[in-house]
């Protein structure tokens, strides 16, 4: 769809000059011969561009400039000026005009004057959108949850995201500690900026402090150019520091610096470098119990540990359970183009009753699988992992069974013993294989058919 342009000039041959030579641009044109009509234009229908002249009768082009700012704010303006009023020119730029161009004029010049400015809004324009998404995707909106520890969370992510203060945000693998990371940062007055994030864990000890500060050319071996580090990159914004009991004790001080006299040196630097950035970490282990065991530096966990927040594990918040499957389930029938009404309320049960060790990470991939496999309109219980299908518990407990070692008094029934064990056993192999049966079967030591036909006899699927 091509761009609208209002053209205003009270000298019709101007406005047919223009109107003509940007019709066959294949612009969209409309026209006005005073400024006052020119502001019932963009009162009745929005303009991209408005090309004005700035000396006219009436409240001439500063006029109809301040009244786009106020009726149309993202229409950019274009004044047309006699080389005797630039000084005026260069005031409504002053004012928010784009551009100006002086009589008389090239209509190459005038063309790429025009291109420019529409180019120009419409990056902003998709930079606008692109907010919006980032905003829709990591705000709260991601964050699922009515339980009452996740409302306390929503409530302290608003009263922080503001300030400038250190978070450290702890919980179980899976349990969304990046997306809270994420919505402080995009409901705060950085959302603007930069979201930078980094896994400590993920990186080798000797890159990862090139990585989170840069380095200079020549600093080690390798390092054959001047290289921005993440801090860097995050100015302005938030840099999250995900597994951040993985750094390097060594590293840990240098980022104590950081925090404590915000700025730092790149790798091989001799100069130091100022940055405005917050700071969040996150961890799945006990801080706490790592600064006692001196794995983690004391003075650098009460640094970063400014304000705590705690995700709990899903199987610590189940009422929550039924709302994240409808909210996966959504995300991915429309993904996978399946056209699925929901989730059975069998398999809403057996996940309800699920004790999820890999949290909310885990149910989602268990409804991706589940939305992918299931050919009916409902997702079943058939269509869940072997482990959570036959009610049974992901975990230790189910590794092992309250077995007598030796013969109780009142004796026991051997058969019903052995067919016990050998149920969980059938499970733990499906759960190690991943329900795959020919595999579950290696594990075990048995053929395929006695695998299958063990199965059956006790029912699981």
């Amino acid at each position: 769809m091509k761009e609208k342009i209002l053209i205003v000039d009270d000298e019709k041959g101007m406005r047919d000059f223009l109107g003509i030579m940007l019709k066959r641009e294949g612009y969209h044109i409309a026209a006005a011969s005073s400024a006052e009509k020119g502001v019932e234009c963009l009162k009745r229908e929005p303009f991209d561009l408005v090309i004005t002249d700035l000396k006219m009768e009436g409240i001439g082009g500063i006029g109809l400039l301040k009244a786009a700012r106020e009726i149309s704010p993202e229409t950019t303006v274009i004044m047309i000026t006699a080389y005797a009023s630039v000084d005026t020119a260069i005031d409504a730029m002053k004012l928010g005009a784009y551009d100006y161009f002086t009589k008389p004029f090239k209509i190459d010049e005038i063309k790429l004057h025009i291109r420019k400015a529409l180019e120009l809004k419409k990056l902003e324009k998709e930079n606008l959108l692109l907010k919006r998404e980032l905003k829709s995707k990591y705000g709260f909106g991601n964050l699922i949850g009515t339980s009452e520890p996740m409302l306390e969370i929503y409530d302290l992510i608003k009263r922080i995201s503001d300030t400038k203060t250190n978070v450290l945000i702890t919980g179980e693998s899976g349990t969304g500690k990046e997306l809270v990371a994420r919505a402080i940062h995009y409901e705060g007055n950085r959302r603007d900026r930069p979201f930078v994030a980094i896994n400590c864990g993920a990186i080798p000890e000797t890159l990862l402090e090139s990585e989170l500060f840069g380095h200079q050319k020549g600093a080690f071996t390798g390092a054959v150019s001047n290289r921005t580090g993440l801090f860097e990159a995050a100015e302005s914004g938030t840099i999250f520091l995900d597994e951040i009991s993985e750094m390097p004790v060594s590293l840990q001080v240098k980022l104590l610096r950081f925090i404590q006299e915000r700025n730092f040196r790149r790798v091989g630097g001799t100069v130091d470098i100022a940055v405005d950035v917050r700071v969040i970490s996150a961890s799945n282990k006990d801080l706490e119990e790592e600064v006692k065991s001196e794995r983690f530096r004391q003075d650098l966990f009460y640094r970063l540990n400014v304000i705590s927040i705690h995700l709990p594990p899903l199987r610590e918040r189940k009422e929550d359970i039924p709302l994240l499957t409808d909210y996966f389930h959504e995300k991915y029938k429309k993904e996978l183009g399946k056209d699925l009404k929901g989730v059975s309320s069998e398999a809403m049960g057996l996940l309800k009753g699920y004790d999820f060790p890999g949290n909310v990470r885990e149910l989602e991939n268990i409804i991706e699988r589940a939305t992918a496999l299931e050919s009916s309109s409902l997702i079943l219980p058939e269509s869940l992992p072997p482990h959570v299908a036959n009610g049974i518990k992901k975990g230790s407990e189910q590794k092992m069974l309250d077995i007598p070692v030796h013969l109780p008094p009142g004796g026991l029934d051997l058969e019903q013993t052995m067919e016990d064990l050998e149920k969980v056993l059938l499970i733990n192999a499906l759960e190690e294989s991943g329900g795959v049966k020919k595999r579950a079967a290696e594990l075990l030591k048995l053929s395929f058919r006695s695998m299958r036909y063990k199965l059956e006899k006790y029912g699981i699927g």
